[in-house]
């Protein structure tokens, strides 16, 4: 993304004429400059998805006064829409067990600035990876979950993820189940990697579960967690060719590095505001 800085104005609404020529007349009223602009229309659900970059310096106001000047067009073509600024990173936070391959690759794009965004801490169920973390100079949280503790611990998440004002989660093969009520708290804030081509092989070891299938692609699903597992909407997925002559183990192997780059890029997506959720469907602006 361009050092540059912009504000990303991203809509959908109803299908109508006029949509497009209002927005960028209400830029162009104002002397903004359009840099990346994209629509979609969903002919079967008539809906209207739009994706534009403005130039934050070419407006004589700022962020605050788009909103409220902005507002009455929204409310005449029942947007649901949102505006943001590249200046604001977004606070990613991170949750990991006890694999480490979408952890390190996560870091590592971030330290290198490739992943423009902050990490305020990351949060684990296992505490092998603090050493690793703090080198980094990020906070790491140990929160045990048990059967017993798992109401607690999943609280004890929360608050932390509230008290760092994160906006996102991400679940970098973190293995626990959220809470219903946290995934549907922070809809469309919560990102999960799970090792499979989705829909299938849901739930647990579905490399084993493709490999007894004998298909010949197996891939990985980058997707926005919902309360029903491994169901929420897909934000980016990948596959690779597989044979007769692999095992379990090699399609572990070849999962792990499809799983970092599929991460990668739906996480990507979905910080530059390029990822639109309708029902359990998205639009992904690449």
């Amino acid at each position: 993304m361009s050092s540059v800085r912009r504000y990303t104005l991203t809509l959908s609404c109803p299908d109508r004429v006029g949509i497009v020529a209002a927005v960028s007349t209400f830029v162009a009223n104002h002397q903004g400059w359009i840099v990346e602009a994209q629509h979609h229309a969903d002919q079967v659900v008539q809906r209207f998805f739009m994706r534009q970059e403005i130039l934050a310096d070419s407006l004589p106001f700022g962020i605050e006064t788009f909103r409220e000047q902005f507002a009455p067009i929204a409310e005449s073509f029942q947007m649901d829409w949102k505006i943001t600024d590249s200046a604001q990173k977004k606070r990613v936070v991170i949750l990991v067990s006890k694999l480490e391959h979408c952890l390190y690759d996560v870091l590592a794009r971030w330290q290198s600035g490739e992943l423009d965004v902050e990490i305020p801490c990351v949060i684990s169920n296992h505490d092998v990876f603090r050493k690793f973390v703090e080198w980094h100079d990020i906070p790491f949280h140990y929160v045990p979950v048990t059967p017993a503790t798992k109401a607690d611990a999943f609280a004890k998440v929360i608050h932390l993820f509230e008290r760092v004002e994160g906006d996102v989660m991400v679940l970098a093969r973190y293995m626990q189940v959220l809470s219903p009520e946290m995934c549907d708290h922070y809809s469309g804030r919560i990102i999960n990697i799970h090792h499979s081509f989705l829909p299938s092989f849901v739930g647990a070891k579905p490399y084993h579960q493709a490999y007894e299938r004998g298909v010949k692609l197996t891939g990985a699903t980058c997707h926005y967690v919902t309360a029903d597992l491994d169901a929420g909407p897909i934000i980016e997925q990948d596959v690779i060719r597989i044979d007769h002559s692999d095992s379990v183990e090699d399609l572990v192997r070849y999962g792990k590095d499809i799983e970092k780059t599929v991460l990668a890029r739906g996480l990507r997506y979905h910080v530059e505001d390029r990822v639109l959720v309708h029902g359990n469907k998205t639009v992904v602006f690449r």
